[in-house]
């Protein structure tokens, strides 16, 4: 394990997630305005539809996916799915939406970069994203063969392990991924640096649509007419008459 491995998988996380949950509250104080997905719908619907579907449908899958799988101890699920059989559902769920929100990504990018007036008012932010996004779907699409080397989960339970140290502040994680490929590292670093960027980028509106899971559990809103004392033997004015 070199100086570099130990600086990108040991330090480079605890920075990213730093900035990520400081950057995104400093917006959300500073910039309210700003919190929202700058939607280009009206100056062409066509394509984006398609694109931004997929794109969410696949990324969402991942993320949570990715949350889910890569955070959870193995002995919670050992007793009753094995390394191996794991490491195979995530590759055949985790490949659909690797293709699904490459797909999508690609026609947002296309669409971006090929119509003129989205791409005059389009920021430089908006492009670099959607680049990043493309580029660490296609390293992530690219794991899938590497993984099929390693049927046994062997190395889906070290990339595990390094996860679960890094978000519980154990010592050693660097270590777990000495063996493995660049392709896996490259995907790992990209996906660590999107996080760092997210403050900065249309990405915050995420946070949003994670809020708006409150209204599930909020309590039912009362809503009651106005009306007026009216004296017996007079009519109510009727809504909108003028005093």
């Amino acid at each position: 394990m070199n100086a570099l491995d130990n600086f990108l998988f040991g330090y480079y996380p605890y920075i990213c997630l730093t900035v990520f949950l400081l950057g995104s509250l400093i917006r959300f104080d500073r910039d309210q305005y700003t919190w929202k997905s700058d939607s280009s719908q009206l100056l062409r619907a066509g394509q984006l539809r398609w694109g931004s579907n997929l794109f969410h449908i696949g990324v969402l899958f991942l993320f949570f996916g990715h949350f889910v799988g890569m955070l959870t101890p193995h002995f919670v699920y050992e007793h009753f799915v094995s390394a191996g059989t794991k490491q195979l559902g995530a590759m055949v769920a985790g490949g659909v939406a690797g293709v699904l929100g490459f797909i999508g990504v690609s026609l947002l990018l296309h669409r971006r970069l090929s119509d003129p007036r989205i791409r005059i008012n389009s920021r430089t932010s908006d492009i670099v994203l959607l680049v990043l996004l493309w580029l660490q779907l296609a390293l992530g699409l690219a794991t899938l063969p590497l993984s099929a080397q390693h049927l046994d989960g062997s190395m889906m339970m070290k990339l595990a392990e390094w996860s679960q140290r890094i978000v519980t502040f154990r010592a050693g994680a660097p270590e777990l991924l000495a063996e493995a490929g660049w392709i896996f590292k490259a995907h790992m670093f990209l996906g660590m640096s999107i996080f760092l960027i997210f403050p900065f980028t249309r990405l915050v509106h995420v946070w949003s649509g994670f809020g708006t899971a409150a209204y599930l559990v909020r309590p039912h809103q009362v809503v009651r007419a106005r009306r007026l004392n009216v004296p017996a033997g007079q009519t109510q004015p009727r809504s909108g008459a003028g005093v």
